[in-house]
Formats: structure tokens, sequence, C-alpha cells
């Protein structure tokens, strides 16, 4: 057995090809043998993983709005961990390894996406709260998927390219030659780690650069309302890296949309009107307004809006595969009852019996908490919210998981938007306002929006293994562990950035949780809503959808600052540039290779040292250097450090071709 793995070390031919008829996958560990895959080992190593990685992913994700795929730079971990420990056949193991740590960013983009809104509106969040609504979604969202698993994994195959899933396959396919990839990983890991370190703890440059370094920039950000802005951080760097040129720059120009041309067309159509229909703390006329407090109080509803839209055309558009999949789990429930000694071992799930009662205790366990924690104890309320809750979940969950397929992307943050819309809406109508409303309907979004990470991350990890082989029913079985433990994980992180930089201020971004505290303070304290700016942003998606332009990325790029969505076409320019300087194909399919490896580092690092340099805070151990930032000359040093972190990129993508 030992022999055959290491002989089979190459994904088969027809991996990532349609089959042909009556052709069959047969996975790199064949289903007639039994692999380790469960066992001390690695779940103790997927528990390491999932807090370090939650805590890490949680930081960064309220720092700059972007949560990052944790799958690759876990999956080397694993390798490398395995290859120093000399463990045979791990191939199985370190999938388990992977896939109980990748709760980690399903986990924390469910909760920082929406949770850090409750701290924004001064509400009441304790720990146990957080940690229920995070555990549920997440339960609910494992349990939601499993039914189509097949649809996604195996009658689809070839159909969907599963970009994260691909490179997490072929990383841990590589890994089973050795561990040497961790070593550029770990190097990037130490540098991007250090480079933020020195920035989030020591201030040595500022953090962004932007046109206003200049006199003419200034005056041009005061009269025309047009600013540029860029963070220099190692990690949103190698984040553009992975999300690639192509989606990068779509994100951007919804960003450039916005900022370059909706905010100086409003300050120009309305340079003397105070426009605060919606919002009657507004008191400034749009023309005296900075393009930042435009963005804020106008422009970013129009994303806001368009991620909604962006959301309803994914169902739409995915109601078929909705259909298509229930059939299949009704029919495996009706069953013919084969039992799992009847089933070849690559194609066992949990029994649909258990899900189907699982999934109801679950949703009953949801209502009580809604019911007794959050809707103090009025039983329309906790009803109409368990409801809302199980339906959205449920239809969302198709949505998550074909945007993973297809582009590795989970839209949840607009379907999660969109759920908080009508959440309010319809408690309104029920009679839940005010404070106490605002933090039911926040958590009711919570549940939801963990649900659809957790279903677009885990369709992910299910076809890993299906292409290597590894037996689906103990993936299944062990990810409601590495949820919990993210979940805990998260709340406690949440809690002691609050506490060590508050919410409120401008040191946490968290761009998707303002965004779900603008919907709903709105709608909950009587002031209505935005209607319109909505309105065209949703037209604008529908627009996009005409064209055949991804509408949800283009509207994301609307409502996240521009200084978040700029480094990412860098990220982006580097990796079409690394891929394409050789006329060797292969070459420059190394240099690819290599290059995604750094980007991981790069992310893991500067997200580690973030929460690090976040730790020395909350410990007082803290540099005062806000009056360096002030300098123009701090973004100089800035730009000088983020070139050299560029350069480093390139070069370190060099390969050697072997003889």
């Amino acid at each position: 057995m030992e022999e055959k793995q290491k002989d089979v070390v190459q994904l088969p031919e027809n991996a990532f090809r349609e089959l042909k008829e009556d052709e069959e996958y047969q996975p790199v560990m064949s289903p007639q043998q039994v692999y380790p895959e469960v066992n001390a080992w690695s779940v103790t190593w997927g528990v390491m993983m999932v807090v370090l990685f939650s805590a890490a992913a949680a930081y960064l994700g309220l720092k700059v709005g972007q949560v990052f795929e944790a799958a690759i730079p876990i999956a080397i971990i694993a390798i490398g961990v395995s290859s120093v420990a000399k463990r045979k056949n791990s191939l199985g193991e370190n999938v388990i390894i992977q896939s109980i740590g990748a709760c980690s960013g399903a986990v924390v983009a469910g909760a920082i996406f929406v949770l850090p809104a409750i701290y924004m509106l001064d509400l009441e969040a304790n720990f146990l709260k957080i940690f229920i609504a995070s555990s549920l979604g997440g339960i609910l969202g494992i349990l939601f998927l499993i039914p189509f698993r097949k649809y996604f994994v195996k009658d689809m195959h070839g159909k969907y390219p599963f970009p994260e899933a691909t490179a997490t396959t072929q990383v841990l396919v590589s890994g089973a030659k050795g561990g040497s990839q961790a070593k550029p990983l770990l190097l990037a890991g130490l540098i991007g780690g250090a480079y933020d370190f020195i920035v989030a703890t020591f201030g040595w440059w500022n953090e962004n650069v932007t046109s206003r370094i200049i006199g003419l920039g200034e005056q041009v950000a005061e009269q025309a309302k047009l600013v540029f802005k860029i963070n220099t951080g190692a990690a949103v760097l190698g984040l553009g890296y992975i999300v690639g040129l192509k989606y990068a720059s779509i994100i951007c120009l919804g960003s450039l949309a916005v900022w370059w041309l909706i905010v100086p067309g409003m300050a120009l159509l309305f340079p003397d009107t105070i426009l605060n229909q919606w919002d009657p703390t507004i008191a400034t006329t749009v023309g005296s307004m900075s393009p930042e407090a435009i963005f804020a109080n106008y422009a970013r509803s129009i994303g806001i809006g368009g991620i909604a839209m962006a959301g309803i055309i994914g169902i739409v558009k995915s109601w078929g595969i909705i259909k298509d999949a229930v059939g299949l789990a009704a029919r495996e429930m009706k069953g013919k009852g084969a039992s799992d000694a009847e089933v070849i071992r690559t194609q066992r799930d949990i029994s649909f019996k258990i899900i189907s009662i699982g999934s109801v205790l679950t949703i009953l366990i949801t209502f009580l908490f809604f019911y007794f924690g959050v809707m103090n104890f009025n039983l329309l309320h906790a009803v109409v919210a368990i409801l809302l809750v199980a339906v959205i979940a449920f239809l969302f969950t198709t949505v998550a998981a074909n945007a993973i397929a297809i582009v590795g992307s989970n839209p949840v943050s607009g379907m999660t938007l969109m759920t908080l819309i009508l959440a309010s809406v319809v408690m309104v109508a029920a009679g839940l306002k005010g404070e106490a409303g605002m933090l039911a309907a926040l958590l009711m979004g919570a549940v939801v929006c963990t649900a659809l990470s957790m279903a677009g991350s885990f369709i992910t990890d299910l076809k890993i293994g299906y292409w290597l082989g590894t037996t689906p029913k103990k993936q299944e079985s062990w990810k409601f562990l590495g949820t919990i433990i993210s979940a805990a994980t998260v709340a406690g992180v949440m809690i002691l950035l609050n506490k060590t930089y508050g919410f409120n201020s401008d040191a946490l971004a968290a761009p998707q949780a303002h965004a779900m505290a603008a919907v709903i303070a709105p709608l909950m304290n009587g002031q209505g809503a935005p209607w319109i700016l909505y309105g065209i942003g949703a037209l604008i998606a529908l627009v996009l959808d005409r064209c055949k332009i991804p509408a949800l990325a283009f509207a994301l790029g609307m409502f996240i600052p521009i200084q978040l969505n700029i480094p990412l076409v860098v990220g982006g320019a580097v990796h079409w540039y690394v891929s394409t300087r050789s006329k060797d194909t292969e070459e420059n399919k190394a240099r690819e290779e290599k290059g995604t490896l750094i980007a991981s580092g790069f992310i893991a690092g500067g997200a580690l040292m973030g929460v690090v340099s976040a730790l020395l805070k909350f410990g007082g151990v803290e540099f005062n250097y806000a009056d360096w930032w002030q300098n123009h000359l701090s973004e100089l040093v800035s730009i000088i450090a983020y070139v050299l972190l560029i350069v480093y990129f390139i070069l370190a993508t060099r390969t050697r071709k072997q003889s």
C-alpha cells in the first residue's frame, strides 16, 4: 500500500475535464483501500490550525475588510509537519488537517462581516451571543450543504473549475513527494509578518499612501473631490496575487467608478444641498464634504444595492441547481437504503436521516436562542426570525457553493446585506424596532452569513477530498469540531480588538460591518433608508450582468474603501508578470505556483503578526506615531518600503530548472 501511494503522486488525466460516457474518475487514493485519515495526529494539528488561522483571519478581515482562504497555507503546513515527523501515507491525514483548519476562514467571514456592527451601534454584545450565533450558523451551513455534495463534486465533475480547491489539491499532491514547498512560504511569512508588524506596532512608515502627499493632490481632493489611496501592507499585496488580475481589476473598477465618478459627480450636482432625508444627523452640504464623507454618507449605499441585486441574480440563476440537488437528496433518503458497506468508501456521506434530524435540532436550538436570548420571550418575533433564517440560509447555500465552484469567491456579504434588509423590514412590520430590533436583525444576519460562508468553504474541502480520494463522511463529521473551536476563537479575538482599538475608530476598517450597520440603523429607527441609492446600485448590477461582467465583484469594489482595492490590482499585476515573463510555459507555471506560496506567506505572516501587535497594544505596549503619520514623509518611506517588498516578491519567484 505504501509503495502504491508513492507511485501515484499526480492527479489522473481526467481530473479537471468532463468525463466521457461510461468513464469513471479514479482518485489518487484508491476507493478500494483504507488510508490513515482521522487520528490523534490529524485532529490535533487540525485544531491547532483552526485556532491560529481563526485569530489571523479575524484580525485581517477587521483591519482591511478581506478574509483570506486559509486552505493553501494550512495544507502546506500539514505537509511540512508530516514530512518532519516522517509520517507514511500522510495524504489522507493532511486532507483532514486542512479540512478542520479551513473552518477558520469560513466562520471568521460569517462573524466579522456582521457582528462588529453590534459595537458600532453601541448595542449589548457578549462572548456567549457571538459564539452561539457563529456556531449555529456554521453547523447549519454544514448540514444544508451535505445533500448537495454529490451534485457539485461528482455529477458536475469537470464543469466547474474550483480554483481554490484546485490550488490546494495540487499543493497536497506535490507534498506527497516531500515538504520542500513549505520553505518559501515560511520565509515569506517571516518577511511579510515582520513588514506588517513594524507598521502596526512601531509605525515606521504609513500604512496608506494618498494623492494628498503632494500639494496638487490636496487641492484636487478638496476642490474636485478626487483622491487616490493605496494600502501598502504585505498581507493585502498577497491577497491581490491570489485574487488575480482579472477579478482584482473588476473590483477596482467598481471602486474607481464610485470614487472618481459618483463622489465628484454628487459634489457637482448638489454643491449647496443637504441630503439627509434618511439620516437627519447629516447637517453638511454635499459640496463642503470631503470625498471620504461623500463616500460614507451616499456613494457606499449604491454599492450595497448592487451587492443585494447580485445576490438575487445568483439565486435566480441557481434555481435549477437547487431543484436538482434537493431531488437527488430526496431519492437518497427514500432510498434504496444502501448501507456504508455497499457504498464505496469515497462516496460515503453522513446518513441523510442524521442530517435531517440534525438540521431540525439545530433550527430548534436557534429558535430557542432567539426566543430566550434575543427576542425577550416574544414568541411571534422568534418564529418570524427562525423562518427567515432557515429559508434564506437554505436557498442561498447553493448560491454560495456555486460561486466558490466557478470563481473561488463567495458573495456572502451581498447575500447577508439582502438578508438584513429583508429581516429589518419584516421585523419592523412584526413590531420589533429600535435597539432591540437592530440587535435581533444583526444576530439573525450573523447566523445566515456564517451558514453561507461555511457552505462555500466546505464545498472546496469536499472537492479536494473527491479528487484525492478521502472519505467524505469523515470530513463531514469532524467539520463540526472545527466550527465550534473557530467560533470561540473569533468571539475572543473580536472582543479583544474592540477593547484595543474600538470598532468606531479608524484603526479597524471592518467595511462589511459598517455597511450592515448603515443598512439596519435607519430601518429600525423609523428614518427609512436610501432606497433611491440602493435602486441605482441594483440597476447597475442588472446592467453589468447583462453585459456579462461579474456584478458582484464590481459592487464589492463600490463599497469597500479605495485604499483596499488598489493594492489588489498591484498584487494581481505581480501575478500576471511572474506567470508570463518567460517563453517557457512550464517555467511560468512553476513561478506562478511559487508566487502562490509567497503570497500565502505574506497573508498568513502579516495577519498573524497583526494579532500579536493587537495583543501588545491591549497589554499596554504601544508606540505613539500619530504625529509622524501626519507628516507626508511617512508616506514617502511607505512607497520605498512597498517597492522593495514587491521587488522581493518578484525575485523570490525565480526557480531553477531541474535537469
